[in-house]
């Protein structure tokens, strides 16, 4: 079975910005920083990965948060093509269906969060298991 889920633990780089589109649906994007671990560093210490969300919940709960807050992603990997067919260009960003503020009580490297966090599944349980409901989650502060 196919699946594109993605998780993220890192901080919010900036404000997010909002942009209506001609659906009446509207857009907030926002960048989060994610260390990389220390035997990956060639190449820099950080990613900065673009995230997205059509969800008013999870749009409203990142709107709230302060640039280099903690936060937890949960969504899927998506490539958007854009720009004439002899001159395209492809991006990569993870479309989001949830969103949790990361207390700063918590340590701020990746690895350190994520050994706090609930263990989950292997990927034999995830097979078997039913889907899910989608879970909102609203950042708090």
């Amino acid at each position: 079975m196919d699946r594109n889920e993605v998780t993220l633990v890192g901080r919010l780089s900036a404000k997010p910005e909002e942009r209506p589109m001609p659906s009446g649906d509207t857009l907030t994007k926002w960048r989060i920083i994610v260390r990389r671990r220390p035997r990956a560093r060639r190449g820099g210490l950080v990613d900065t990965i673009q995230c997205v969300t059509f969800d008013p919940e999870v749009a409203a709960a990142v709107t709230r948060m302060a640039p280099r807050e903690g936060m937890e992603v949960r969504g899927a990997l998506r490539c958007r093509i854009y720009g004439p067919p002899v001159a395209k260009s492809w991006r990569y960003e993870v479309e989001v269906h949830s969103v949790v503020l990361v207390p700063a009580a918590l340590p701020s490297d990746p690895e350190s969060i994520a050994e706090q966090l609930p263990v989950s599944e292997t990927p034999e349980d995830l097979a078997s298991a039913p889907p899910r409901p989608v879970t909102y989650l609203a950042a708090v502060g």
